[in-house]
């Protein structure tokens, strides 16, 4: 047989813990970053203070993988998080995201998650987890799949699809009815 791999995520109890052992406020604005708005570790690294609009509350994307790229709103814990990184950055890189050597590489950023992974007993997790864990939490929570779509930048919505065979509210909702239906047979 023929299965389909779904993609693996965290729940969102495990994202909760992950957060909760990252002690620097560069990693905490860098994997806010990253889980919110589905970023792969590239479009992490190649990120710049200029796609940060902090009064406007904005955040300009560039995705890879001939992804879609644009504009999001910046969620108001994430904007406190940014705040609180930028203001105590002390180098002038164009650069978001910055380390010793200057912009944090893909290498980097993995190794970063992969320490607190372990300091969190997911180390079976990739980065690539948030990526997934967001577009489970989004579905959790009602969205509609394109707005998961957008939020990860896909451009053919067969991409996004893979995720409501994970979660589907709907689906959900469905069964709880079928329960009490006198039209199916109980067995």
């Amino acid at each position: 047989m023929n299965y389909e791999k779904l993609p693996k995520y965290l729940t969102q109890e495990q994202v909760k813990t992950f957060f909760s052992k990252i002690t620097q406020k560069r990693d905490y604005a860098l994997f806010g970053v990253i889980y919110k708005y589905g970023l792969r570790v590239s479009e992490a690294s190649f990120l710049n203070l200029e796609d940060i609009d902090l009064e406007r509350r904005k955040i300009r994307i560039t995705r890879a993988k001939g992804g879609i790229s644009g504009e999001r709103t910046i969620f108001p814990d994430l904007l406190n998080k940014l705040k609180a990184y930028l203001m105590e950055r002390k180098d002038n890189s164009p650069a978001l995201f910055t380390g010793k050597r200057g912009r944090l590489k893909k290498r980097m950023i993995q190794a970063l998650f992969y320490r607190y992974a372990k300091e969190a007993n997911l180390e079976r997790y990739s980065i690539h987890c948030l990526r997934h864990s967001i577009a489970v939490h989004l579905l959790e929570d009602g969205q509609g799949i394109e707005f998961v779509q957008d939020q990860l930048g896909h451009r053919n919505i067969k991409n996004t699809l893979i995720y409501s065979k994970i979660t589907n509210p709907r689906r959900e909702e469905i069964y709880r009815e079928l329960e009490n239906s006198r039209k199916v047979v109980k067995i």
